[in-house]
């Protein structure tokens, strides 16, 4: 039996509770099905990401790959659509799929991530260039990204009145715009969702391919937003915070072919939520303390630099 991995199960039983500890009590059963029915044997050591374990295999004893199970959740659901409507262009192969067991057998790629790589202007060229390519039409069944809007404006309004925070009304009044001119009448594109660097991994088919899609469809200009959120800790040393931040949106834009201005209005919304999911919520990399607080402040940085039109 395949022995999940320590910190993986006490992160799953910490966020999920009682529910996240029976999934765990079957998973290795799960996992043992899974190997059986799709030819494969373990070939390396048990990983893990934030909801689920990846578990290296050879299929057939010749091709390699990996087996992924997550934790059911409704985050987790289109994945698999993402990664079919794809087709291997811009991202990992999907060679099998069960959505009741929320598991996928995926092409192998390499444990090293674009997170990796040192050149800020590389990072988000080679992730400009992926979100073009993975902007192709969204299958049917996917949610939509403009049927968010009304619960953006409402949370937008909600935490502003309820949160204490310094953000200026012209940073909530430019996030609020967006969601009204944006938000509402986005395109049928598939796009990402959570693209930054740690998603995508290097490969020996393409030089680089990504994974953990949430499946939307939506404006491909919505991701370079969660892009910049995320390059965010690379950026809180720069000895000039606006011409760091102008120089993401302009790399990406470029290599993304996208209008520089959505991707800087869409960047601005993100910033702005995550100054208020940090306020509520911490972040994954600081839950309190005075981290936590320069993250948040951080963040109304970027929301009140973003609404600025430059």
């Amino acid at each position: 039996m395949i022995a999940m991995p320590e910190e993986f199960a006490r992160c799953t039983v910490d966020r999920e509770g009682e529910p996240g500890e029976a999934w765990l009590a079957g998973l290795p059963g799960i996992v043992e099905e899974l190997l059986e029915r799709w030819e494969c044997e373990p070939d390396g050591e048990v990983m893990h990401g934030g909801v689920g374990v990846v578990v290296p295999v050879r299929r057939r004893a010749r091709e390699s790959a990996v087996l992924k199970v997550s934790f059911p959740h409704p985050g987790n659901i289109h994945e698999p659509d993402a990664f079919e409507a794809w087709g291997g262009r811009g991202a990992v192969r999907l060679h099998e799929r069960d959505d009741v067991r929320f598991a996928m057998l995926l092409e192998r790629v390499r444990s090293s991530t674009l997170a990796d790589v040192e050149d800020g202007d590389e990072v988000v060229t080679v992730a400009g260039r992926l979100n073009r390519r993975l902007a192709v039409p969204a299958p049917p069944g996917l949610p939509r990204l403009r049927e968010r809007a009304d619960a953006w404006e409402e949370e937008l309004r909600g935490d502003a009145e309820e949160l204490p925070h310094a953000l200026p009304r012209e940073a909530l009044d430019a996030a609020l715009a967006t969601v009204r001119e944006l938000g509402r009448g986005q395109p049928d594109t598939l796009v990402h969702g959570d693209l930054h660097a740690r998603n995508i991994l290097r490969a020996d088919r393409e030089p680089w391919l990504a994974v953990d899609p949430k499946g939307y469809a939506g404006d491909p200009a919505y991701d370079g937003g969660t892009l910049l959120k995320s390059r965010a800790l690379t950026l809180l040393d720069a000895d000039d915070l606006t011409k760091a931040v102008h120089r993401v949106l302009d790399v990406f834009a470029e290599a993304a072919e996208l209008d520089r201005e959505r991707v800087r209005r869409w960047a601005q919304f993100h910033a702005v939520q995550a100054a208020f999911w940090g306020r509520r919520h911490g972040f994954r990399v600081a839950r309190d303390g005075s981290r936590l607080h320069r993250l948040t402040r951080f963040a109304d940085c970027l929301a009140e630099l973003l609404a600025a039109h430059s």
